[in-house]
Protein backbone atom coordinates (compact mmCIF):
# COMPACT_ATOMS: atom_id res chain seq x y z
CA UNK A 1 0.00 0.00 0.00
CA UNK A 2 0.88 3.52 -0.97
CA UNK A 3 2.03 6.00 1.84
CA UNK A 4 -1.57 6.87 3.35
CA UNK A 5 -1.36 11.16 2.75
CA UNK A 6 -3.83 12.80 5.44
CA UNK A 7 -6.07 15.09 3.34
CA UNK A 8 -6.77 18.35 5.93
CA UNK A 9 -9.30 20.31 5.42
CA UNK A 10 -10.47 23.69 7.11
CA UNK A 11 -13.46 24.16 9.23
CA UNK A 12 -14.81 28.07 9.94
CA UNK A 13 -17.60 26.55 11.73
CA UNK A 14 -18.81 23.55 13.53
CA UNK A 15 -20.98 22.86 10.07
CA UNK A 16 -17.96 23.25 8.09
CA UNK A 17 -16.50 20.63 10.42
CA UNK A 18 -19.27 18.44 9.82
CA UNK A 19 -19.42 19.17 5.97
CA UNK A 20 -15.49 18.00 5.53
CA UNK A 21 -15.07 15.08 7.47
CA UNK A 22 -18.01 13.75 5.59
CA UNK A 23 -17.46 14.45 2.24
CA UNK A 24 -14.02 12.61 2.88
CA UNK A 25 -11.38 14.57 4.68
CA UNK A 26 -9.29 12.80 7.00
CA UNK A 27 -8.98 15.59 9.41
CA UNK A 28 -9.64 19.27 10.04
CA UNK A 29 -8.14 22.13 11.53
CA UNK A 30 -10.53 25.11 13.17
CA UNK A 31 -9.57 27.99 15.73
CA UNK A 32 -11.30 30.80 18.11
CA UNK A 33 -11.27 34.25 16.78
CA UNK A 34 -9.21 35.72 19.77
CA UNK A 35 -6.55 33.32 19.74
CA UNK A 36 -5.35 32.27 15.93
CA UNK A 37 -5.49 33.13 12.69
CA UNK A 38 -9.58 33.34 12.85
CA UNK A 39 -10.93 36.83 13.16
CA UNK A 40 -13.84 35.44 11.06
CA UNK A 41 -14.18 31.98 12.48
CA UNK A 42 -17.48 31.15 13.76
CA UNK A 43 -16.12 28.55 16.73
CA UNK A 44 -16.90 29.28 20.54
CA UNK A 45 -14.29 27.24 22.76
CA UNK A 46 -17.77 24.63 23.73
CA UNK A 47 -18.24 24.33 19.45
CA UNK A 48 -14.32 23.54 19.74
CA UNK A 49 -15.30 20.94 21.88
CA UNK A 50 -18.04 19.24 20.00
CA UNK A 51 -16.40 19.52 17.25
CA UNK A 52 -13.27 17.49 18.15
CA UNK A 53 -15.91 15.03 19.59
CA UNK A 54 -17.50 14.23 16.24
CA UNK A 55 -14.36 13.81 14.69
CA UNK A 56 -13.15 11.40 16.78
CA UNK A 57 -16.71 9.70 17.25
CA UNK A 58 -16.31 9.53 12.83
CA UNK A 59 -12.68 8.21 13.57
CA UNK A 60 -11.47 11.48 12.42
CA UNK A 61 -8.74 14.01 13.69
CA UNK A 62 -9.03 17.35 14.91
CA UNK A 63 -6.48 20.27 15.15
CA UNK A 64 -6.49 23.19 17.07
CA UNK A 65 -4.91 26.59 15.66
CA UNK A 66 -3.18 29.00 18.16
CA UNK A 67 -0.61 30.40 15.24
CA UNK A 68 -0.63 34.16 16.27
CA UNK A 69 2.07 36.03 16.99
CA UNK A 70 1.57 37.00 20.35
CA UNK A 71 1.17 40.29 21.93
CA UNK A 72 0.99 41.51 25.52
CA UNK A 73 -2.65 41.57 25.17
CA UNK A 74 -2.94 37.70 24.39
CA UNK A 75 -0.35 36.58 27.16
CA UNK A 76 -3.12 36.26 29.76
CA UNK A 77 -5.24 34.47 28.10
CA UNK A 78 -2.65 31.91 27.29
CA UNK A 79 -3.36 29.94 30.39
CA UNK A 80 -6.93 29.32 30.33
CA UNK A 81 -7.11 28.82 26.54
CA UNK A 82 -4.22 25.58 27.25
CA UNK A 83 -6.44 24.58 30.33
CA UNK A 84 -9.63 24.41 28.24
CA UNK A 85 -7.94 22.55 25.07
CA UNK A 86 -6.12 20.00 27.14
CA UNK A 87 -9.60 18.73 28.18
CA UNK A 88 -10.68 18.56 24.70
CA UNK A 89 -7.97 16.35 23.37
CA UNK A 90 -7.49 17.78 19.89
CA UNK A 91 -5.10 15.98 18.11
CA UNK A 92 -2.47 18.53 17.63
CA UNK A 93 -1.95 22.32 18.49
CA UNK A 94 -0.70 24.33 15.42
CA UNK A 95 1.75 27.36 16.75
CA UNK A 96 4.05 29.85 14.68
CA UNK A 97 5.09 31.90 17.94
CA UNK A 98 8.19 30.43 19.74
CA UNK A 99 6.80 31.89 23.02
CA UNK A 100 3.68 30.13 22.74
CA UNK A 101 5.38 27.20 21.99
CA UNK A 102 7.66 26.98 24.78
CA UNK A 103 4.19 28.11 27.26
CA UNK A 104 1.58 25.07 25.41
CA UNK A 105 4.96 22.74 26.06
CA UNK A 106 5.47 23.52 29.24
CA UNK A 107 1.86 23.53 30.19
CA UNK A 108 0.44 20.56 28.65
CA UNK A 109 3.56 18.37 27.32
CA UNK A 110 0.98 15.80 26.57
CA UNK A 111 -0.83 18.02 23.74
CA UNK A 112 1.14 17.62 20.33
CA UNK A 113 2.69 20.64 18.95
CA UNK A 114 2.34 21.63 15.29
CA UNK A 115 4.68 24.57 13.37
CA UNK A 116 1.91 26.85 11.17
CA UNK A 117 2.88 27.42 7.97
CA UNK A 118 3.67 31.12 9.97
CA UNK A 119 6.76 29.95 10.75
CA UNK A 120 8.01 30.08 7.13
CA UNK A 121 9.79 27.11 7.29
CA UNK A 122 11.53 26.53 4.05
CA UNK A 123 14.52 25.03 4.64
CA UNK A 124 15.57 20.84 6.78
CA UNK A 125 17.61 23.26 8.72
CA UNK A 126 14.67 24.88 10.27
CA UNK A 127 12.55 22.10 10.41
CA UNK A 128 15.52 19.79 12.40
CA UNK A 129 15.16 22.88 14.96
CA UNK A 130 11.66 22.84 15.67
CA UNK A 131 11.87 18.83 15.98
CA UNK A 132 15.22 19.24 18.50
CA UNK A 133 12.05 21.47 20.64
CA UNK A 134 9.78 19.12 20.69
CA UNK A 135 7.32 19.64 17.24
CA UNK A 136 5.77 16.59 16.05
CA UNK A 137 4.54 17.97 12.69
CA UNK A 138 5.98 21.10 10.91
CA UNK A 139 4.10 22.43 7.66
CA UNK A 140 6.08 23.76 5.10
CA UNK A 141 5.36 27.57 3.72
CA UNK A 142 3.41 27.56 0.63
CA UNK A 143 7.05 29.28 -1.12
CA UNK A 144 9.33 25.70 -0.80
CA UNK A 145 9.84 24.18 -4.15
CA UNK A 146 9.04 20.70 -4.59
CA UNK A 147 12.53 20.17 -5.31
CA UNK A 148 12.96 21.52 -2.04
CA UNK A 149 10.24 19.56 -0.39
CA UNK A 150 12.09 16.65 -1.53
CA UNK A 151 15.16 17.54 0.06
CA UNK A 152 13.48 18.42 3.16
CA UNK A 153 11.37 15.09 3.18
CA UNK A 154 14.88 13.02 2.27
CA UNK A 155 16.69 15.40 5.58
CA UNK A 156 14.08 14.78 7.90
CA UNK A 157 12.91 11.47 7.64
CA UNK A 158 11.06 11.16 11.23
CA UNK A 159 8.92 14.14 11.54
CA UNK A 160 5.63 14.41 9.75
CA UNK A 161 5.67 16.58 7.11
CA UNK A 162 2.78 19.07 5.70
CA UNK A 163 2.02 20.81 2.62
CA UNK A 164 -0.49 23.20 1.47
CA UNK A 165 -2.41 21.72 -2.01
CA UNK A 166 -5.09 24.17 -2.40
CA UNK A 167 -6.27 27.45 -1.49
CA UNK A 168 -5.90 31.25 -1.76
CA UNK A 169 -2.27 32.16 -1.71
CA UNK A 170 -1.03 35.29 -0.21
CA UNK A 171 1.32 37.93 -1.86
CA UNK A 172 3.64 37.92 0.85
CA UNK A 173 5.35 34.86 2.90
CA UNK A 174 2.54 33.01 4.39
CA UNK A 175 0.67 35.58 6.01
CA UNK A 176 3.52 37.62 7.04
CA UNK A 177 1.89 40.63 5.84
CA UNK A 178 2.50 44.27 6.37
CA UNK A 179 -0.27 45.83 3.55
CA UNK A 180 -2.96 45.08 5.38
CA UNK A 181 -1.82 46.96 8.45
CA UNK A 182 -0.42 50.32 6.78
CA UNK A 183 -3.93 50.61 4.69
CA UNK A 184 -6.55 49.26 6.92
CA UNK A 185 -5.02 48.67 10.22
CA UNK A 186 -5.88 45.37 10.18
CA UNK A 187 -3.51 42.86 11.19
CA UNK A 188 -2.94 40.44 9.30
CA UNK A 189 -0.98 37.96 11.00
CA UNK A 190 -3.61 38.48 13.38
CA UNK A 191 -6.13 37.02 11.42
CA UNK A 192 -7.83 40.02 10.52
CA UNK A 193 -6.25 40.90 6.95
CA UNK A 194 -8.12 43.19 4.52
CA UNK A 195 -6.58 41.39 1.84
CA UNK A 196 -4.84 44.91 0.13
CA UNK A 197 -3.19 42.63 -2.25
CA UNK A 198 -6.92 42.19 -3.52
CA UNK A 199 -7.72 45.92 -4.30
CA UNK A 200 -7.45 47.84 -7.65
CA UNK A 201 -4.20 50.40 -8.24
CA UNK A 202 -3.90 52.75 -10.08
CA UNK A 203 -0.83 55.72 -11.06
CA UNK A 204 -1.42 59.26 -10.37
CA UNK A 205 0.78 62.06 -11.02
CA UNK A 206 0.74 65.45 -9.02
CA UNK A 207 1.32 68.73 -11.07
CA UNK A 208 3.34 72.00 -9.73
CA UNK A 209 -0.07 73.88 -8.85
CA UNK A 210 -0.61 70.34 -6.39
CA UNK A 211 -3.26 69.10 -8.40
CA UNK A 212 -3.41 65.52 -8.83
CA UNK A 213 -3.80 63.89 -12.95
CA UNK A 214 -4.84 60.77 -13.83
CA UNK A 215 -2.33 59.07 -16.69
CA UNK A 216 -2.78 56.51 -19.14
CA UNK A 217 0.37 55.32 -19.70
CA UNK A 218 0.58 53.16 -23.44
CA UNK A 219 1.50 53.44 -26.14
CA UNK A 220 0.18 56.10 -27.63
CA UNK A 221 1.05 58.52 -24.82
CA UNK A 222 4.48 56.93 -23.50
CA UNK A 223 6.59 59.52 -25.58
CA UNK A 224 5.27 61.99 -23.72
CA UNK A 225 5.61 60.54 -20.04
CA UNK A 226 8.32 58.42 -18.69
CA UNK A 227 7.73 57.41 -15.39
CA UNK A 228 10.18 55.31 -12.92
CA UNK A 229 11.01 53.44 -10.08
CA UNK A 230 14.37 54.60 -8.71
CA UNK A 231 15.86 52.20 -5.38
CA UNK A 232 18.08 54.68 -3.53
CA UNK A 233 21.26 52.71 -3.47
CA UNK A 234 20.84 52.27 -6.96
CA UNK A 235 21.27 55.20 -8.99
CA UNK A 236 20.66 55.01 -12.72
CA UNK A 237 18.95 51.89 -12.20
CA UNK A 238 15.48 53.27 -13.38
CA UNK A 239 12.15 50.84 -13.20
CA UNK A 240 9.33 51.42 -15.53
CA UNK A 241 6.19 51.70 -14.85
CA UNK A 242 3.64 51.17 -17.03
CA UNK A 243 -0.02 51.03 -16.61
CA UNK A 244 -3.33 51.82 -18.72
CA UNK A 245 -5.99 53.88 -16.93
CA UNK A 246 -8.33 50.96 -16.13
CA UNK A 247 -5.50 50.56 -12.87
CA UNK A 248 -4.31 46.94 -12.16
CA UNK A 249 -4.99 44.35 -9.72
CA UNK A 250 -0.94 44.16 -9.10
CA UNK A 251 -0.77 42.09 -6.28
CA UNK A 252 -3.49 39.87 -7.26
CA UNK A 253 -2.19 36.06 -7.12
CA UNK A 254 -4.52 33.15 -8.30
CA UNK A 255 -5.45 30.39 -6.12
CA UNK A 256 -2.88 27.86 -5.53
CA UNK A 257 -4.37 24.11 -7.21
CA UNK A 258 -1.81 21.08 -7.07
CA UNK A 259 -4.12 18.41 -7.92
CA UNK A 260 -2.38 18.43 -11.45
CA UNK A 261 0.73 17.54 -9.39
CA UNK A 262 -0.86 15.84 -6.84
CA UNK A 263 0.74 12.43 -7.95
CA UNK A 264 4.50 13.62 -6.85
CA UNK A 265 3.10 14.37 -3.64
CA UNK A 266 2.15 11.41 -3.02
CA UNK A 267 4.73 9.73 -4.14
CA UNK A 268 6.64 11.85 -1.79
CA UNK A 269 5.44 10.69 1.09
CA UNK A 270 3.84 13.50 2.44
CA UNK A 271 1.97 12.93 5.57
CA UNK A 272 -0.55 15.83 5.74
CA UNK A 273 -1.69 17.59 2.60
CA UNK A 274 -3.71 20.76 3.98
CA UNK A 275 -6.25 22.53 1.96
CA UNK A 276 -6.52 26.47 2.87
CA UNK A 277 -10.32 28.03 3.40
CA UNK A 278 -11.46 28.70 6.80
CA UNK A 279 -13.34 31.93 5.16
CA UNK A 280 -14.99 29.87 2.25
CA UNK A 281 -18.53 28.33 2.14
CA UNK A 282 -19.38 24.66 3.00
CA UNK A 283 -20.29 24.19 -0.98
CA UNK A 284 -16.11 25.10 -1.34
CA UNK A 285 -15.10 22.32 1.72
CA UNK A 286 -17.64 19.82 0.50
CA UNK A 287 -16.34 20.00 -3.04
CA UNK A 288 -12.84 20.22 -2.67
CA UNK A 289 -12.70 17.39 0.02
CA UNK A 290 -14.99 15.54 -2.23
CA UNK A 291 -12.36 15.78 -5.37
CA UNK A 292 -8.96 15.53 -3.35
CA UNK A 293 -10.67 12.48 -1.74
CA UNK A 294 -10.98 10.34 -4.62
CA UNK A 295 -7.88 11.70 -6.31
CA UNK A 296 -6.16 10.19 -3.48
CA UNK A 297 -7.75 7.24 -3.44
CA UNK A 298 -7.46 6.70 -6.86
CA UNK A 299 -3.67 7.26 -6.90
CA UNK A 300 -3.27 4.48 -3.75
CA UNK A 301 -4.92 2.01 -6.05
CA UNK A 302 -3.03 2.29 -9.77
CA UNK A 303 -0.80 5.32 -9.53
CA UNK A 304 0.80 4.04 -12.78
CA UNK A 305 -2.53 4.98 -14.93
CA UNK A 306 -3.31 8.56 -12.62
CA UNK A 307 -4.64 11.07 -14.15
CA UNK A 308 -5.60 14.93 -12.83
CA UNK A 309 -8.38 15.35 -15.35
CA UNK A 310 -11.33 14.41 -14.21
CA UNK A 311 -10.66 15.52 -10.55
CA UNK A 312 -9.97 19.07 -12.41
CA UNK A 313 -13.02 19.11 -13.75
CA UNK A 314 -14.92 18.76 -10.71
CA UNK A 315 -12.59 21.50 -9.06
CA UNK A 316 -13.40 24.17 -11.56
CA UNK A 317 -16.88 24.17 -10.45
CA UNK A 318 -15.88 25.64 -7.29
CA UNK A 319 -15.32 29.68 -7.47
CA UNK A 320 -12.06 30.49 -7.83
CA UNK A 321 -9.81 33.44 -9.37
CA UNK A 322 -8.13 30.85 -11.43
CA UNK A 323 -5.75 28.00 -10.27
CA UNK A 324 -1.82 28.16 -10.66
CA UNK A 325 0.61 25.89 -9.22
CA UNK A 326 2.51 28.81 -7.84
CA UNK A 327 5.90 28.07 -6.41
CA UNK A 328 5.75 24.13 -7.29
CA UNK A 329 8.35 24.48 -9.82
CA UNK A 330 10.67 27.27 -7.73
CA UNK A 331 9.84 30.01 -10.48
CA UNK A 332 6.63 31.89 -10.25
CA UNK A 333 5.27 32.31 -13.66
CA UNK A 334 3.02 35.56 -14.46
CA UNK A 335 0.42 32.86 -15.44
CA UNK A 336 0.18 32.58 -11.40
CA UNK A 337 -1.17 36.22 -11.71
CA UNK A 338 -4.88 37.86 -12.35
CA UNK A 339 -3.76 41.53 -13.63
CA UNK A 340 -7.33 42.55 -14.34
CA UNK A 341 -9.93 40.80 -12.02
CA UNK A 342 -10.02 39.44 -8.58
CA UNK A 343 -13.37 37.73 -8.41
CA UNK A 344 -13.96 34.02 -7.85
CA UNK A 345 -15.72 32.90 -10.10
CA UNK A 346 -16.72 29.19 -11.93
CA UNK A 347 -20.01 28.05 -13.60
CA UNK A 348 -21.81 26.77 -10.66
CA UNK A 349 -22.71 27.81 -7.16
CA UNK A 350 -23.73 26.65 -4.11
CA UNK A 351 -27.37 26.23 -4.55
CA UNK A 352 -28.67 24.50 -1.03
CA UNK A 353 -27.45 22.11 1.72
CA UNK A 354 -30.04 18.86 2.92
CA UNK A 355 -31.32 20.40 6.20
CA UNK A 356 -33.43 16.95 7.29
CA UNK A 357 -34.55 13.81 5.77
CA UNK A 358 -37.93 13.23 6.19
CA UNK A 359 -39.83 10.02 5.78
CA UNK A 360 -40.79 10.75 2.06
CA UNK A 361 -38.83 14.10 1.61
CA UNK A 362 -35.84 16.57 1.74
CA UNK A 363 -35.58 19.67 3.50
CA UNK A 364 -33.59 22.00 1.94
CA UNK A 365 -31.98 25.10 2.95
CA UNK A 366 -31.77 27.31 0.32
CA UNK A 367 -28.50 29.26 0.01
CA UNK A 368 -28.93 31.00 -3.33
CA UNK A 369 -31.42 32.01 -5.91
CA UNK A 370 -33.39 29.53 -7.47
CA UNK A 371 -35.31 29.77 -11.14
CA UNK A 372 -38.41 27.37 -12.23
CA UNK A 373 -36.35 24.52 -14.38
CA UNK A 374 -33.09 24.99 -12.93
CA UNK A 375 -31.51 21.25 -12.41
CA UNK A 376 -29.75 20.54 -9.00
CA UNK A 377 -27.32 18.05 -8.50
CA UNK A 378 -26.88 16.38 -4.98
CA UNK A 379 -23.81 15.79 -4.47
CA UNK A 380 -23.44 12.41 -2.62
CA UNK A 381 -20.89 11.70 0.31
CA UNK A 382 -19.83 7.98 -0.91
CA UNK A 383 -20.68 7.78 -4.32
CA UNK A 384 -19.57 9.60 -7.22
CA UNK A 385 -22.38 10.06 -9.99
CA UNK A 386 -24.36 13.32 -8.22
CA UNK A 387 -28.07 12.78 -8.24
CA UNK A 388 -29.85 15.66 -10.60
CA UNK A 389 -33.37 17.00 -10.52
CA UNK A 390 -34.83 20.00 -12.40
CA UNK A 391 -36.95 21.72 -10.21
CA UNK A 392 -40.75 23.35 -11.35
CA UNK A 393 -42.06 23.78 -7.94
CA UNK A 394 -40.71 25.63 -4.93
CA UNK A 395 -42.95 24.47 -1.26
CA UNK A 396 -41.50 26.45 1.31
CA UNK A 397 -42.48 25.12 4.45
CA UNK A 398 -40.70 27.93 6.53
CA UNK A 399 -42.73 30.63 4.96
CA UNK A 400 -46.13 27.82 3.88
CA UNK A 401 -46.41 28.81 0.30
CA UNK A 402 -45.81 27.44 -2.43
CA UNK A 403 -45.07 28.86 -6.51
CA UNK A 404 -44.30 27.95 -9.71
CA UNK A 405 -44.60 31.00 -11.41
CA UNK A 406 -41.77 32.47 -9.97
CA UNK A 407 -38.23 31.88 -8.49
CA UNK A 408 -36.87 31.67 -4.89
CA UNK A 409 -35.19 33.92 -2.92
CA UNK A 410 -32.35 32.94 -0.28
CA UNK A 411 -32.80 35.60 1.92
CA UNK A 412 -35.76 35.21 2.88
CA UNK A 413 -34.26 31.67 4.58
CA UNK A 414 -36.88 29.54 2.45
CA UNK A 415 -37.13 25.64 3.38
CA UNK A 416 -38.02 23.87 0.62
CA UNK A 417 -39.93 20.26 0.24
CA UNK A 418 -38.18 18.23 -2.23
CA UNK A 419 -40.59 14.76 -2.06
CA UNK A 420 -39.04 11.67 -3.09
CA UNK A 421 -41.61 11.24 -5.32
CA UNK A 422 -39.98 13.68 -8.01
CA UNK A 423 -37.24 10.93 -8.28
CA UNK A 424 -38.94 8.81 -10.35
CA UNK A 425 -36.25 5.91 -10.95
CA UNK A 426 -34.45 6.31 -7.60
CA UNK A 427 -34.97 3.90 -5.13
CA UNK A 428 -35.91 5.68 -2.05
CA UNK A 429 -33.95 3.59 0.22
CA UNK A 430 -31.41 4.45 -1.24
CA UNK A 431 -32.22 8.28 -1.16
CA UNK A 432 -32.19 8.20 2.26
CA UNK A 433 -28.92 6.33 2.87
CA UNK A 434 -27.08 8.02 0.23
CA UNK A 435 -27.95 12.20 0.79
CA UNK A 436 -28.03 12.43 4.67
CA UNK A 437 -28.38 16.00 6.31
CA UNK A 438 -25.93 17.87 5.19
CA UNK A 439 -25.29 16.78 1.73
CA UNK A 440 -24.27 20.14 -0.73
CA UNK A 441 -26.58 20.49 -3.63
CA UNK A 442 -25.09 22.52 -6.38
CA UNK A 443 -26.40 24.46 -9.72
CA UNK A 444 -25.50 26.35 -12.93
CA UNK A 445 -24.88 30.15 -12.50
CA UNK A 446 -25.39 32.63 -14.87
CA UNK A 447 -22.80 34.37 -15.53
CA UNK A 448 -21.81 37.92 -17.64
CA UNK A 449 -20.03 38.28 -20.73
CA UNK A 450 -16.91 39.50 -18.68
CA UNK A 451 -16.92 36.61 -16.57
CA UNK A 452 -17.09 33.94 -19.25
CA UNK A 453 -14.33 36.04 -20.60
CA UNK A 454 -12.12 35.49 -17.46
CA UNK A 455 -12.93 31.97 -17.24
CA UNK A 456 -11.41 31.23 -20.82
CA UNK A 457 -8.05 32.95 -19.86
CA UNK A 458 -7.93 31.48 -16.63
CA UNK A 459 -7.89 27.55 -18.92
CA UNK A 460 -5.61 29.01 -21.13
CA UNK A 461 -3.05 30.47 -18.43
CA UNK A 462 -3.56 27.04 -16.61
CA UNK A 463 -2.69 25.47 -19.69
CA UNK A 464 0.41 27.83 -20.82
CA UNK A 465 1.55 27.14 -16.83
CA UNK A 466 1.84 23.44 -17.38
CA UNK A 467 3.77 23.59 -20.66
CA UNK A 468 0.19 23.18 -22.81
CA UNK A 469 -0.33 26.34 -23.96
CA UNK A 470 1.16 29.22 -25.74
CA UNK A 471 1.75 33.59 -25.11
CA UNK A 472 0.25 34.63 -28.18
CA UNK A 473 -3.22 32.55 -27.16
CA UNK A 474 -2.41 34.25 -23.27
CA UNK A 475 -2.18 37.45 -24.39
CA UNK A 476 -4.81 37.31 -26.99
CA UNK A 477 -7.69 36.13 -24.12
CA UNK A 478 -6.32 38.69 -21.86
CA UNK A 479 -7.35 41.20 -24.31
CA UNK A 480 -10.57 39.77 -24.79
CA UNK A 481 -10.99 39.97 -21.38
CA UNK A 482 -10.08 43.94 -21.04
CA UNK A 483 -12.54 44.41 -23.49
CA UNK A 484 -15.74 42.88 -21.98
CA UNK A 485 -14.49 44.21 -18.68
CA UNK A 486 -14.65 47.90 -20.36
CA UNK A 487 -18.29 46.81 -21.51
CA UNK A 488 -19.74 45.24 -18.08
CA UNK A 489 -18.41 48.46 -15.97
CA UNK A 490 -19.89 51.01 -18.33
CA UNK A 491 -21.66 53.09 -16.18
CA UNK A 492 -21.30 51.21 -13.16
CA UNK A 493 -21.19 52.81 -9.95
CA UNK A 494 -21.17 51.04 -6.42
CA UNK A 495 -23.65 52.93 -3.56
CA UNK A 496 -20.97 52.31 -0.54
CA UNK A 497 -17.23 52.26 -0.40
CA UNK A 498 -15.34 49.03 -0.94
CA UNK A 499 -12.29 49.13 1.07
CA UNK A 500 -14.01 49.30 4.44
CA UNK A 501 -11.27 51.09 5.97
CA UNK A 502 -13.33 53.98 7.77
CA UNK A 503 -12.94 53.04 11.79
CA UNK A 504 -13.95 49.39 12.48
CA UNK A 505 -17.00 46.99 13.50
CA UNK A 506 -15.90 47.59 17.28
CA UNK A 507 -16.53 44.12 18.29
CA UNK A 508 -13.33 43.33 19.20
CA UNK A 509 -11.33 41.15 16.27
CA UNK A 510 -7.97 40.39 17.61
CA UNK A 511 -5.99 42.07 14.82
CA UNK A 512 -7.67 45.17 14.64
CA UNK A 513 -6.05 48.25 15.42
CA UNK A 514 -8.57 50.46 15.75
CA UNK A 515 -10.22 48.59 18.40
CA UNK A 516 -7.34 48.00 20.56
CA UNK A 517 -6.07 51.71 20.21
CA UNK A 518 -8.94 54.14 19.54
CA UNK A 519 -10.18 55.91 22.38
CA UNK A 520 -13.54 55.67 21.53
CA UNK A 521 -13.63 51.83 21.89
CA UNK A 522 -11.84 51.68 25.23
CA UNK A 523 -15.35 50.74 26.98
CA UNK A 524 -15.62 48.06 24.58
CA UNK A 525 -12.53 46.37 25.46
CA UNK A 526 -13.38 46.46 28.87
CA UNK A 527 -16.44 44.82 27.97
CA UNK A 528 -14.71 41.82 25.74
CA UNK A 529 -13.18 41.27 28.81
CA UNK A 530 -15.67 39.54 30.75
CA UNK A 531 -16.74 37.78 27.49
CA UNK A 532 -15.64 33.83 27.37
CA UNK A 533 -12.59 33.21 25.40
CA UNK A 534 -13.55 32.64 21.79
CA UNK A 535 -16.96 35.43 21.76
CA UNK A 536 -16.55 38.54 20.44
CA UNK A 537 -19.21 41.59 20.94
CA UNK A 538 -22.24 41.19 19.65
CA UNK A 539 -23.26 44.41 16.98
CA UNK A 540 -25.69 45.29 19.66
CA UNK A 541 -23.09 45.15 22.34
CA UNK A 542 -20.26 47.33 20.30
CA UNK A 543 -22.69 50.20 19.55
CA UNK A 544 -23.97 50.26 22.70
CA UNK A 545 -20.25 50.60 24.25
CA UNK A 546 -19.77 52.95 21.47
CA UNK A 547 -22.40 55.04 23.02
CA UNK A 548 -21.54 55.28 26.56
Amino acid sequence: MKHAAELLMPAGSLEKLKVALLYGADAVYMGTPDMSLRTRSNFTLEEVVEGVAFAHAQGKRAYLTLNLFSHNRDCDKLAEYVETIRNVRPDGVIVADPGVFNFVRDAAPELELHISTQANVCSWLSVRFWEKLGAKLVVLAREASFEELKEIRAQCPDIKLEAFIHGAMCMTYSGRCLLSNYMAERGANQGNCANSCRWNYKVKARLKDGTLKEFELNDATKELFDFFLEEEQRPGEFLALEEDGRGSYLLNAKDLCLMPRLNEYLALGMDSLKVEGRNRSAYYVAVTARAYRMAIDDWRRDPENWRPDAYMRELATIPNRGYSLAFHDGQLKHYAHNFEDTHTLAEWEYAAVIAEVMGDAFLLEVKNRMEMGDVLEFIPHASRAPLLLRIYEFEDIRHRRTTTAEGINAGQRPLLRIPFAWFHEEDVAALRSDFPALTIVRKERALTKDAWARLKLDKVAQAAEQGGGNENEYQEKRQELVAAIAEQNAGVTFRTPRLGVEGCCGRGCNGCQHFWNDPRYARARELLKSKKQGRLLSGKEAQRAREE
